[in-house]
């Protein structure tokens, strides 16, 4: 079994007239039972080999009720060998499902599982559930979709709900919804239980039950409720997807979310939802989250303008909101080993890609290249030393995990204090395109020289043409499922569709930081500094180039980090506010070309063209311009190859590239 993304627990079953049901609490059996061998009708394996290394048995070192339970562990870099498979005997499609189990998760151990949506194991992963450290993250193999908590070393309750008639799936842990929403893949047909690297736990009292669901006639329920912001600093937007749960169209209706004493509506007119057709509605007013747990309700009303409609149960939602509550100071670095010859590696990008979009303030994304164009030899080779393959991902150089299972190392990083506050200042010559950073640690706790600073960048929107920037992608098809788009597009992708983010371009002095950044004692309060100098290549944008720095501890691992721009190029939102337009054409040039500028007021406007080692070619200053002007360039006497026409209005620079054949 491969481990697609994350998940804990195990499954169930049993024949009836209208339902299947299972209760297994494991005290008939005997101390070292194989349930492959002693239930063979639900317990079964991956491979299907029971009563061997994939198969679990019946264990007394804990029990939830009576004597027995089962355990799973796993030392393996791999996961396994266990790979304990429960058989729901069909693929459920419709009415209620429900799943309930007792767990518990050993201090320092981990808890994986999944829901397998086929009868075909492999083919389809409908729900991953993923318990280590304290905290609970559920997932549907494209978005995380609810999040709990546990104590180590004592039991707790887990309990899946799924109307798969609605799409509306609900998730409990001991009676307490942590969350609600619509499945990506809505099937469910058998569990998978795998322990991963660093399982140890133990299940009881597993149960399974299905019953048939009948909709009335005029409903609306709330089937997906996510606040789509676990950290405090990180307003929430939250997104409620209301399904029309009964059998006539629903044209309107009214959202609310109420959190913290104050309450957000959305009103929705002007549809026609069908029967059993959902809505997401996203918001747009932003809901600050304070720390501690505070329960959220969303509720739908004035369902095609009536005061209540035929079910009013379940028009309203509540789930707990106890979001992570960020170290002060801290930026957690995400380093991504990737290539354009693996195919996997799209996964990366996608997981990348939403990291960046859902923790940007405290989330520092780096791609690093393994054997395409945009590969940065030293980079490449110090974290070549700590993946054991592609993609693979460390946070806060800390273990090799997937990047789909990034989550939890972020937040326990997040919330592991700083030794030092990282900031970074820099200094940007647009001739020469030479790019100073200082980076500077201020200490909030004492250390010593064995700490080291690094100076990262990385560009995003990197494009390039040959067969070095096509994309292999086993996604291509969809037969691996879905991957943030990249299903619908073929493998190779080619060069001409593929755009890189997060791609690392340069680090500073060394993979492994700077020897001399501290002296041998360093106390709390004091700041130190060091200074690197980086010459930017003119195929880099500097205005997409990101500057991280970085501090490691005396075992290697990432303390602490910042990220910024180009410090000189501030600026540009006041001078892009003043300027609409400014552009070169045509482009490559050869014995002419043409600046166009679109101004919003009347500017001082000057115009130098520059060659690549910062030598004037032509200036001239012109003065106020009003509105747009074009200006011509002779260009025939000059040599081939790339120049820079820089734009200077009301003191302010910007530069173009431009090519002369």
């Amino acid at each position: 079994m491969k481990k697609i993304t994350l998940l804990v627990s195990a499954a169930f079953l049993a024949l009836g007239a209208n339902a299947q049901i299972m209760s297994e609490n494991f005290d008939a059996l005997s101390v070292g039972d194989y349930m492959g061998v002693v239930s063979p009708t639900y317990w079964t394996t991956w491979s299907g080999a029971t009563g061997g290394a994939e198969d679990v048995q019946v264990t007394n070192a804990q029990a939830n009720s009576g004597a027995n339970s089962i355990h799973f562990s796993s030392s393996s870099a791999n996961g396994g060998p266990q790979d304990v498979v429960i058989d729901f005997g069909s693929m459920y499609t419709n009415g209620v499902f429900t799943y309930e189990s007792a767990m518990y998760v050993a201090a320092g151990g981990n808890a994986y599982f999944n829901f397998q949506a086929t009868q075909t194991i492999g083919q389809a992963w409908a729900l991953n559930f993923n318990a280590e450290g304290g905290s609970i993250i559920i997932d549907d193999g494209i978005a995380e979709q609810a999040f709990g908590s546990y104590t180590e070393g004592t039991w707790f309750d887990l309990k899946i709900e799924a109307n798969l008639t609605l799409n509306i799936w609900k998730a409990y842990i001991d009676g307490v919804q942590i969350g609600l929403w619509s499945n990506g893949v809505n099937t469910i047909a058998s569990a998978d239980i795998y322990p991963v690297q660093g399982s140890d736990f133990y299940l009881d009292d597993v149960s399974f039950d299905h019953q048939p669901y009948t909709l009335p006639n005029n409903n609306a329920a709330v089937s997906g409720f996510a606040m789509n912001s676990n950290i405090v600093g990180i307003d929430a937007m939250p997104t409620v997807t209301v399904v029309n749960a009964g059998s006539s169209t629903i044209t309107s209706f009214d959202v609310t979310v109420d959190y913290n004493g104050n309450q957000y509506t959305e009103t929705v007119t002007g549809q026609s939802i069908p029967s059993t057709s959902s809505m997401a509605v996203d918001f747009t007013t932003g809901i600050p989250l304070v720390s501690g747990s505070i329960n959220a309700t969303a509720t739908v009303s004035n369902v095609n303008g009536g005061a209540s409609d035929d079910d009013p149960s379940d028009d309203a939602v509540t789930i707990a909101v106890d979001p992570v509550v960020p170290a002060a100071g801290k930026m957690v670095v995400g380093e991504e080993g990737t290539g354009t010859w693996c195919q996997w590696c799209p996964r990366g990008a996608v997981f990348m890609d939403r990291f960046e979009q859902d923790f940007g303030p405290f989330w520092a994304g780096i791609a690093v290249h393994n054997g395409d164009p945009m590969v940065v030899n030293s980079y490449d080779a110090g974290i070549g030393g700590l993946i054991s393959g592609y993609p693979s991902a460390l946070v806060d150089r800390g273990a090799d995990v997937d990047p789909s299972a990034m989550s939890t190392d972020f937040y326990d990083r997040l919330q592991t204090p700083p030794t030092a506050f990282i900031s970074t200042t820099s200094t940007w010559d647009a001739i020469s395109r030479e790019l100073v950073v200082t980076v500077t640690a201020d200490f909030q706790a004492t250390a010593n020289n064995n700490y080291k600073l690094a100076v990262v960048l990385t560009e995003d929107g990197v494009t390039g043409t040959g067969s070095g920037f096509a994309q292999a992608n086993a996604y291509a098809g969809g037969s691996n499922g879905v991957m943030g788009g990249y299903e619908s597009l073929p493998s190779p992708v080619p060069a001409s569709q593929m755009v890189y983010d997060h791609v690392a371009r340069a680090i500073e002095p060394s993979f492994g930081g700077d020897a001399t950044s501290f002296p041998a004692t360093v106390n709390s309060g004091d700041s130190h500094s060091k200074t690197y100098t980086f010459v930017l290549p003119a195929d880099w944008d500097e205005q997409k180039i990101h500057i991280i720095g970085m501090m490691m501890d005396p075992t290697g691992r990432i303390d602490n980090a910042s990220k910024s721009g180009i410090d000189a190029l501030a600026n540009l939102t006041d001078l892009e506010q003043t300027l609409k337009g400014f552009g070169v054409y045509p482009n490559p040039a050869s014995t002419y070309a043409v600046v166009e500028i679109d101004l919003e007021a009347t500017s001082d406007v000057a115009l130098r063209l520059l060659d690549m080692s910062g030598k004037e070619m032509a200036a001239r200053n012109y003065g106020a311009i009003e509105t747009s002007s074009t200006i011509q360039l002779n260009t025939a006497d000059l040599s081939a190859g790339i120049y820079l026409v820089e734009l200077t209005v009301n003191g302010q620079r910007m530069t173009k590239r431009l090519v002369i054949e």
